[in-house]
């Protein structure tokens, strides 16, 4: 079973990740195709998310998920909250039965560096946890990190260079906390990991 990482964040939280290796049978014996998406791949990462979702909860029902104008997936009533993301070969999911959460993962890639300056300030640009400062690592560490507050905020309207910004950043270059302020008065930790080139990152909250 390709569930490559999985932690209870808390004893209402978790989340985990899985390497898509299977063919698209494998997930629709499991879990619907709840919309059509016409290239193969997006679909195995759209079942993926899913089906880990049921890995995480297994009563959790995938069948009944609707998803906002923001683009944001959710349950009606919110008897789970939930976050899904997918980048290569990996998915990600967040399920927890109270708090507001949030998760992304990203593949670390040369392309990130042509686009970081629209969404790092001159400061976060600076800023080096262990690495080259605004190089291709911290700066998709920094986006994943902005992509996690951005699907925890769930509502859209965000600029992720003015309405995200990082603070300080505490650990190693592995596994750490990214500290920034949301809209100049939410301070949030934004969780990271750094697996086979990717970084996992999620943040939660009390509503």
């Amino acid at each position: 079973m390709p569930l490559v990482y999985q932690q209870n964040i808390n004893a209402v939280t978790k989340i985990g990740v899985w390497h898509i290796a299977e063919e698209e049978d494998f997930f629709l014996k499991q879990v619907p195709l709840q919309r059509t998406i016409t290239h193969w791949h997006k679909r195995l990462q759209h079942l993926a998310g899913r089906l880990l979702l049921k890995e995480l909860y297994p009563d959790f029902p995938v069948g009944l998920i609707q998803v906002a104008d923001t683009k944001k997936p959710f349950l009606e009533n919110e008897p789970y909250h939930f976050s899904i993301s997918h980048c290569g070969d990996y998915a990600a999911a967040m399920v927890s039965k109270e708090y507001r959460v949030g998760v992304d993962v990203e593949l670390v890639t040369p392309k990130i560096e042509l686009i970081q300056f629209k969404f790092m300030s001159d400061v976060e640009l600076k800023i080096s946890n262990g690495q080259q400062a605004a190089g291709r690592q911290w700066a998709t560490l920094c986006w994943s990190v902005k992509e996690s507050v951005y699907k925890w905020w769930g509502n859209g309207g965000v600029d992720f260079k003015k309405d995200i910004v990082i603070i300080t950043i505490s650990g190693d270059a592995g596994e750490g906390i990214v500290h920034c302020v949301f809209k100049d008065d939410r301070e949030l930790n934004v969780h990271f990991l750094h697996f086979n080139d990717n970084y996992l990152t999620w943040v939660l909250t009390a509503h």
